[in-house]
């Protein structure tokens, strides 16, 4: 038990160097074309618990039905249990940044138009997925280090409605949509 605790603190350290390495390296520029076609959202499921209100964007910015891939963030989860997104957590951080779960893999497998990062929290775990996962434009909110983001929206975290109708705003001003 001793081992595995001390194993688990090298790995988050390692972790910690890899996302300090990451966020000082000049951003990759996506060559992509403008607009909003494919969607990520990497949500706090421990502080939001209704993930699936992002499929509101579907409809809210006429995307394909397939469009927005959801992957939520639990500190402790049951596998056994549903859910009805797909989850990650603490336990799948691997060495040198490398988070182990077969649902982030296929997340991070794809490119987007945009990312929203749906968390307040200075998390390693979600702060690691956001660099790693590729994507034209990244949203979040302030709270974060503004590394992570290129577009950082003061709303209310809880309140998804008037964090959908800035998106909007800022993205007909970003000529994206």
């Amino acid at each position: 038990m001793f081992l595995k605790g001390l194993q688990d603190k090298f790995k988050v350290k390692s972790g910690l160097k890899f996302l300090q390495e990451e966020m000082e390296k000049a951003p990759v520029a996506l060559d992509r074309e403008k607009g909003i076609t494919r969607i990520g959202c990497i949500v706090d499921v421990d502080n939001f618990h209704n993930a699936e209100v992002f499929y509101e964007l579907i409809d809210e910015f006429s995307l394909r039905p397939n469009a927005i891939k959801i992957i939520g963030y639990k500190r402790e989860y049951d596998k056994n249990s549903p859910y009805a997104i797909q989850i990650f957590s603490d336990k799948d951080l691997g060495w040198k940044g490398v988070i182990e779960n077969g649902y982030v893999l296929e997340f991070l497998g794809r490119e987007y138009d945009m990312i929203i990062n749906y968390y307040e929290e200075d998390n390693l775990m979600m702060k690691l997925l956001s660099v790693k996962t590729s994507a034209r434009l990244k949203v979040g909110f302030g709270t974060l280090d503004h590394k992570i983001n290129d577009l950082i929206l003061n709303t209310p975290f809880k309140d998804f409605k008037v964090f959908k109708s800035e998106l909007k705003k800022y993205l007909k001003v970003l000529k994206e949509l």
